[in-house]
């Protein structure tokens, strides 16, 4: 008989075995992680505007390091995980958080106070962090791609409700209620009669605390349109004018995939030669145009120069703005109108004609290889960037509500997607 084939053996597998951890948290992960990476970077950071405030505070419970807390922030926008909840349950079952939070696991209610009182100390880093980038010969500014993208909101559109509508329910449940009213007083005087005007009276109807609470909302949403209205010189709202009950702040916008979303317009400039973003911004404004000139100003804020070129899309064209970056030493490369297919026509040849008008320059100007090369930056710039937050980070929705929260939660995004950029320039190259 032919001897029988031995059995295949495995590696040794006892999930019953006690083991020794390293006593180094640190060791629990590669070298070359992320989380190390963010953990140094925060390290250098100045925290001062986060720290500050708990030096008054003389009582309560001594809170979590700030530096933890702001590294447990900053890695979760880095590799999508946003949601206090999330981190809280990543600081137990995420080998990364753990590390960063050294063992400790704050609750999701500390993790979410703890950003909504400190996210202008927090959003400021940006700066910080992009200064880093500068150093790192991340930060050129030769050329500068500007581009927004429209975020959803924390608030559902079918929250929202025009001016016309609203003077219509304001109306239906202004009766609605007057007519519950009428039937409790005629209930009472009824009661009072069989039982006497001593009786103890039961809580109004649930339909009426509907009713009143709605029509309270409504009545506070009409006020606030009628104040935007007067502060634009206009005597009333317009009737198709619309306010979210949830949140107020956003708006009805069209995004990339022609959807009518409830969300803000995230404004970014983004440094071709590397894909950091060198300024950021969030807006109501649906309109890109407006916006151009702020993010220029915004760029020379946060790094003391100006780009010596601007490319953006024909969202962004008007005569105004390619003078006012003319203005600033910064020639602009905008498209005068959008196309459907890139019109590849012969290069022109001779001196720019004298007669054109603005548009015409630009045209032409777009029309050179020059031009169609610096206007073609925008592709492999600033809109890779945006694809990177939203499918690689995460970033499809603001958590927090209200224009200056979700101005905040952009720029914590933003630095979370420029410490990834100087990551992937900095690591250490696999042996």
């Amino acid at each position: 008989m032919r001897e029988s084939a031995k059995m295949k053996t495995f590696r040794p597998y006892e999930p019953d075995q006690m083991l020794l951890m390293p006593p180094d948290l640190r060791e629990w992960l590669p070298e070359g992680h992320l989380a190390h990476f963010v953990s140094d970077v925060v390290d250098e950071l100045n925290l001062t505007g986060i720290t500050a405030p708990y030096e008054k505070e003389e009582r309560g419970y001594p809170p979590y390091d700030p530096a933890m807390m702001t590294k447990l922030l900053v890695y979760g926008y880095c590799v999508g995980v946003r949601s206090s909840r999330r981190i809280e349950r990543s600081t137990v079952e995420d080998v990364a958080f753990r590390v960063l939070a050294a063992g400790n696991a704050p609750a999701h209610r500390t993790i979410a106070e703890f950003r909504r009182r400190h996210l202008g100390a927090l959003s400021r880093l940006f700066v910080e962090v992009l200064e880093i980038c500068r150093a790192a010969g991340l930060v050129k500014l030769g050329h500068v791609a500007i581009d927004g993208t429209k975020v959803r909101a924390n608030a559902s559109k079918h929250k929202a409700m025009s001016y016309r509508r609203m003077k219509e329910e304001e109306e239906r449940l202004g009766k609605v209620v007057d007519g519950i009213l009428d039937e409790a007083e005629r209930v009472d005087r009824e009661e009072d009669r069989r039982y006497g005007p001593e009786r103890r009276g039961d809580e109004m109807p649930e339909e009426f605390v509907r009713a009143e609470s709605r029509l309270r909302k409504i009545r506070e949403a009409k006020a606030a349109l009628e104040r935007e209205a007067r502060a634009k010189g206009r005597e009333a709202p317009a009737a198709k004018a619309q306010r979210n009950f949830t949140d107020p702040e956003s708006r009805i916008l069209v995004d990339a995939d022609r959807a009518y979303i409830q969300g803000y317009n995230a404004q970014a400039a983004v440094d071709a030669q590397s894909q950091v973003i060198v300024g950021a911004g969030v807006s109501q404004a649906a309109p890109d145009g407006e916006h151009l000139v702020p993010m220029l100003d915004e760029v020379e804020k946060n790094t003391g120069r100006r780009p010596k070129e601007v490319s953006a899309d024909a969202g962004y064209w008007s005569e105004r703005n390619v003078e006012e970056a003319k203005r600033r030493g910064v020639e602009a490369f905008i498209a005068p109108e959008r196309t459907r297919h890139e019109r590849h026509l012969p290069p022109p040849r001779g001196r720019m004609p004298m007669h054109l008008s603005a548009k015409g320059r630009m045209r032409r100007l777009l029309s050179t290889r020059r031009g169609r090369a610096r206007y073609g930056l925008r592709k492999v710039s600033v809109e890779p960037v945006f694809g990177q937050m939203k499918e690689g980070g995460g970033f499809r929705r603001f958590l927090l509500r209200g224009i200056d929260k979700v101005r905040g939660e952009w720029l914590l995004a933003c630095l979370a997607h420029n410490i990834r950029k100087l990551f992937r320039r900095l690591r250490p190259a696999p042996a």
